[in-house]
């Protein structure tokens, strides 16, 4: 805690308003953007910033000290053979999941043509799939998601714990999906529900589990 109380005082809206006290802790730049890597679990600090292109190492520890002490994140040791600090969301910054999707619901039409200068990454997709995915019905379940650009998993009504994971799923899902980035565009702007998805042969569904035949509706 002493290394928090060193750090300068935030700068702040000074305004009586809810919205203005949650952009004094989330609003400076960077800082959302964060909140999604994490929301896929805890990650490294070499991780966070090879998943954040553009980004400083200068600005992206002051934001992560920042958020430290707003009591959005927390830094912790992994236990041996791993032994490195990992960054994680409190409840509090989970919190941010349902502001993340709403604020992706509403820029998904600016996603036009890609430009020649926009980095992406596979798991940038999970926020909108899983959005779609439970506005189509509850499900609960992993998900193994493939897109051309890479793999992700989603964790379908998880309450606790991480939302999506980059890579494979860390155990046998429940589902797997196949799917392109045209396809989880569409789903992110939702001019395409996942079931009209399913329906086209957009998705390629796999598993024999109560899940998949949810998606696949069976």
């Amino acid at each position: 805690m002493s290394r928090l109380r060193r750090m300068p005082p935030r700068r702040s809206y000074d305004q009586y308003c809810s919205a203005a006290r949650a952009l004094d802790a989330v609003g400076d730049r960077w800082t959302l953007l964060i909140v999604r890597e994490l929301l896929g679990g805890p990650r490294r600090y070499t991780d966070l910033h090879a998943d954040l292109p553009g980004v400083s190492t200068d600005v992206l520890a002051s934001r992560l000290k920042d958020m430290e002490r707003d009591g959005l994140t927390t830094r912790r040791r992994l236990p041996p053979p791993g032994a490195v600090y990992v960054y994680e969301l409190t409840g509090r910054g989970r919190e941010l999941l349902p502001v993340l999707q709403a604020l992706g619901s509403w820029g998904a039409s600016a996603l036009a043509e890609r430009r020649a200068t926009d980095a992406v990454r596979a798991h940038w997709f999970a926020l909108p799939l899983l959005r779609s995915l439970e506005g189509d019905g509850p499900a609960v379940g992993l998900l193994e998601i493939r897109l051309e650009e890479g793999q992700f998993h989603l964790h379908l009504g998880a309450v606790d714990g991480p939302a999506y994971g980059d890579g494979p799923a860390p155990e046998e899902p429940d589902a797997r999906l196949a799917i392109d980035a045209e396809t989880c565009m569409a789903l992110s702007q939702e001019t395409l529900t996942f079931r009209q998805a399913v329906r086209e042969g957009r998705v390629e569904i796999t598993g024999e589990g109560t899940l998949a035949k949810l998606l696949r509706g069976d």
